[in-house]
């Protein structure tokens, strides 16, 4: 049998781009929907969307303290379970005065934070929450490369990205956000993407986790609270829909080819080296 082309390379968090493209009339509705002077009209918030797709696909760099915020919290949970020090980031305990009045009124200097430095913008997470996260990943593989082929009527695209952390049987994506609720990450496609390439790696792992950290921002300071939305993966239900949602994101890109600027989507650049991690 001829080999099909490999036409397209996707990573799993475009396609949470395009589905929220594709949402933005339930995301609009969500934040703006009872306003009587939202910032802009459902069009012109489509629209917005419709242009972040298009700058994502071209990875245009953007600058966002939100996922920068993430990316420092993720990797002091990665640090932590390592136990090593960050080479991309510099990350140091904080240390406050504790006097323990019933043993002994000598001071002692206790870790009570960790404080990342990154993109030139400093973050600092109390330390049993960084401890919590990093306790229940023990024993786990950090930034695991995964990637699969899947079949298409335009073609074969190959899906890959980076697991946060891969447990023996469980796949975990760690989320931060200052706004949360029950499901938030349902329509989200890692869930889906990542099995599937474990899977067809010969990875027999179908559960999956966002473990979700919630920073309440409040003027007397930061409050914490950790969620967890599991997912378990069945190949005859999800690989239908993943393939449904992976052709119309081909549709899309085909339709603005003529401002698609980046061509490894096409799969017409090859990087030296390691992949990317998008």
């Amino acid at each position: 049998m001829k080999n099909r082309q490999l036409n397209y390379l996707f990573y799993a968090t475009l396609l949470d781009s395009f589905q929220d493209y594709l949402s933005s009339d339930k995301i609009y509705s969500e934040y703006w929907g009872f306003s009587e002077n939202p910032p802009m009209t459902e069009e012109e918030f489509h629209e917005k969307k419709r242009l972040e797709l298009i700058d994502k696909i071209n990875r245009v760099p953007f600058d966002s303290e939100k996922a920068d915020r993430g990316t420092a919290f993720n990797e002091i949970v990665d640090c932590l379970i390592l136990g090593k020090n960050s080479e991309k980031m510099q990350i140091k305990s904080i240390k406050t005065p504790y006097t323990n009045h019933s043993y002994t009124a000598e001071t002692e200097w206790r870790v009570t934070a960790i404080k990342a430095n990154y993109n030139n913008r400093e973050f600092v997470f109390p330390v049993d929450v960084c401890r919590e996260f990093s306790g229940y990943y023990k024993g786990a593989i950090p930034q695991v490369y995964c990637e699969a082929i899947l079949p298409t009527r335009y073609g074969d695209v190959k899906l890959y990205g980076y697991l946060d952390e891969l447990m023996p049987a469980s796949i975990h994506d760690i989320k931060t956000t200052g706004k949360y609720s029950a499901g938030k990450f349902k329509n989200h496609w890692q869930h889906i993407v990542y099995p599937y390439c474990l899977q067809s790696d010969g990875s027999d792992i179908s559960d999956f986790e966002y473990n979700i950290l919630l920073i309440n921002e409040r003027v007397s300071g930061n409050t914490y609270e950790t969620f967890t939305e599991h997912y378990a993966f069945v190949s005859g239900r999800d690989v239908p829909k993943l393939t449904e949602h992976v052709e119309s994101l081909i549709e899309f890109i085909e339709m603005h080819r003529d401002v698609i600027t980046d061509l490894k989507i096409f799969n017409k650049h090859v990087d030296s080296g390691s992949p990317n991690k998008n």
